[in-house]
């Protein structure tokens, strides 16, 4: 029987680095982008300037990261901090449950993002008040996360 191999090695050194979903942030996509395909994850190497404050939200997915270097603050949907670093790992259920923010320390943040699906719509990230608790999304990442327009399974 003949075997071909679809084992890929990915080196970041060489992925190009992406804006990602705040200010400070970017992102190298390693596994299920159109550049490395994948079967059921998105994994990719995020990393935060110092100072950066990406604001309570939710995903519709879970969601694991895996701090590589830096520090951060992580805060829960009732604002319970964690202080983050090197080795930790933060899980985040799928839901308003779920709910973090990033407080990014003065050394910056580098993290491994894993997002249990390639769906795009069903990457989306939904912002909350945390006075009023509501949740939204922008208009412009809604439309990047293929959420304006849903396949129709008919």
């Amino acid at each position: 029987m003949d075997v071909e191999s679809t084992l890929r090695v990915i080196n970041q050194a060489q992925v190009k680095a992406i804006p990602g979903i705040v200010e400070g942030q970017t992102l190298k996509p390693l596994v299920g982008c159109p550049e490395f395909p994948g079967e059921r994850v998105r994994v990719a190497v995020a990393s935060f300037k110092p100072g950066t404050h990406e604001h309570l939200h939710w995903h519709a997915i879970e969601v694991f990261y895996y701090v590589t270097s830096g520090s951060a603050i992580v805060r829960d949907y009732h604002g319970k901090e964690y202080p983050v670093g090197p080795g930790s790992a933060i899980y985040a259920p799928a839901g308003l449950a779920g709910s973090h923010e990033w407080q990014v320390g003065d050394d910056g943040l580098q993290l491994l993002s894993i997002r249990a699906t390639l769906d795009g719509h069903r990457r989306m990230q939904f912002t909350v008040d945390r006075e009023t608790r509501r949740s939204y999304i922008e208009l412009n990442e809604l439309a990047a996360m293929d959420g304006v327009s849903f396949k129709s399974h008919y």
